[in-house]
């Protein structure tokens, strides 16, 4: 199929969802919601029900569709979700909550501050993605997460400045050769950094793995001086110049904090990512 006619396909496939009086919303995300899609992109639908699905609730429209089920998962942490293909090999990835459960991750990450990556996810969804039924519940939340706020964005920065002990090891890791462990430790640091940023630029983390990087950094404000080119080289580039290389973008990142953020004390941090084994 054509990529300008995913966010079509969705919105015949929402056909088959809406006509359930248990459901109170779909919303499109993901890449199609926001222009990104290529070759490689499925369709992702966030379903909002009122009650449980039951099993038929949820095979009904794929019967219809005439989709071949990819996966199928029970309920698990407030969640059912399921894959599957359609007749003309779109691939759909399903998200189904109750409404409550929506309204209780808006609370814990906007009230509580909460920085679980997978709330974050949810709410970025809400934000950036496209109401195909329940047009007024699907603003109502967007309304409610429009203002980042300033506690969370403390949290993320507290929280991804802890680097962890084998980071003090990498010097060692390095002269071992133990690149399994080593290149680990690269991305894991990789990863911290995307999430301080994210803080720093008062964005919520719109994947757990930070998938669709170099779209989110070309979002960032804040940020060091080329700071993609220099993340990708970390991973490519000889190892003792991608370390050197990382060692500098984490001085950089932290010299943001101080500069942006001065009211964040990241003295204790600072002590503990310079420690060297």
């Amino acid at each position: 199929m054509n990529l300008k006619n995913l966010k079509q396909k969705a919105i015949e496939m929402s056909d088959f969802y809406k006509a359930n009086p248990k459901i109170e919303a779909i919303l499109l995300a993901g890449s199609v919601a926001l222009g990104w899609e290529d070759e490689f992109s499925d369709i992702e639908l966030l379903i909002l029900w009122k009650e449980p699905p039951t099993d038929e609730d949820r095979i009904g429209p794929i019967r219809s569709a005439q989709g071949s089920i990819l996966t199928y998962h029970p309920y698990e942490d407030g969640e059912w979700s399921e894959s599957y293909i359609t007749n003309d090999e779109i691939k759909l990835e399903i998200s189904s909550f109750l409404t409550s459960t929506i309204h209780s991750v808006i609370e814990d990450v906007m009230v509580r501050s909460d920085v679980s990556l997978d709330k974050q996810c949810i709410v970025a969804s809400l934000q950036d993605g496209e109401a195909l039924f329940g047009e007024i519940l699907i603003n109502t939340f967007k309304k409610s997460v429009v203002n980042y706020p300033c506690d969370l964005a403390r949290k993320m920065i507290f929280e991804n400045l802890e680097f962890g002990g084998r980071w003090n090891n990498r010097k060692a890791l390095l002269k071992r050769e133990d690149w399994l462990m080593f290149y680990n430790v690269l991305c894991e640091v990789q990863r911290k950094l995307m999430g301080v940023l994210f803080g720093l630029n008062d964005l919520y983390v719109h994947h757990p793995t930070y998938k669709w990087m170099s779209k989110k950094i070309g979002q960032m404000r804040i940020k060091p001086d080329n700071f993609l080119s220099r993340m990708n080289n970390v991973l490519l580039g000889n190892p003792v110049e991608s370390l050197a290389s990382l060692e500098q973008l984490v001085e950089e990142v932290v010299n943001l904090v101080e500069l942006h953020k001065p009211e964040v004390n990241i003295e204790k941090h600072k002590q503990l990512i310079s420690y060297l084994k």
